[in-house]
């Protein structure tokens, strides 16, 4: 059997490894929560679900969707404007020492901030806050090599 000439037209390499990076992971899962908090935005209703596996009475393994409640990471403040932060957990990032909101202004402006900072964690700018807020918690147990 030979190959075919179409199949020589293509360059074949290794299929990359996903990322293990503890740092990247918390990236991605910030980026994807600042983009349900602009679909939150765009929607109050929204609510994220998630997919989980549940056991029936019968013992059979199935997979459900389940809601998960979005809270809003923005609120008003004194002057009338609005300020948002960022959780990692139930954690907020403090940008700097003590400040941990970002001042907003107005409602309609919450967008390009988002955008702004789904930029910056993309950039690699909130690497350190990221990783100050990994120290918190419950230590994740090494795997065992067998």
């Amino acid at each position: 059997m030979s190959s075919s000439p179409i199949l020589k037209s293509f360059t074949f390499v290794p299929q990359p490894k996903p990322s293990s990076d503890p740092l990247i992971i918390k990236r991605e899962r910030m980026i994807a929560r600042l983009e349900d908090q602009m679909k939150l935005l765009a929607d109050p209703a929204f609510v994220r679900t998630v997919k989980r596996w549940e056991r029936k009475e019968g013992g059979e393994k199935v997979l459900v969707e389940r809601p998960l409640r979005t809270s809003k990471w923005w609120q008003p403040d004194q002057s009338g404007g609005y300020v948002m932060t960022m959780k990692v957990g139930s954690k907020r990032i403090e940008f700097e020492k003590g400040k941990a909101a970002i001042a907003v202004g107005a409602l309609e402006k919450l967008p390009s901030v988002i955008e702004a900072l789904i930029k910056a964690l993309r950039a690699g700018e909130l690497d350190e806050q990221l990783s100050q807020s990994s120290k918190f918690g419950r230590p994740v147990p090494s795997r065992k090599v067998a």
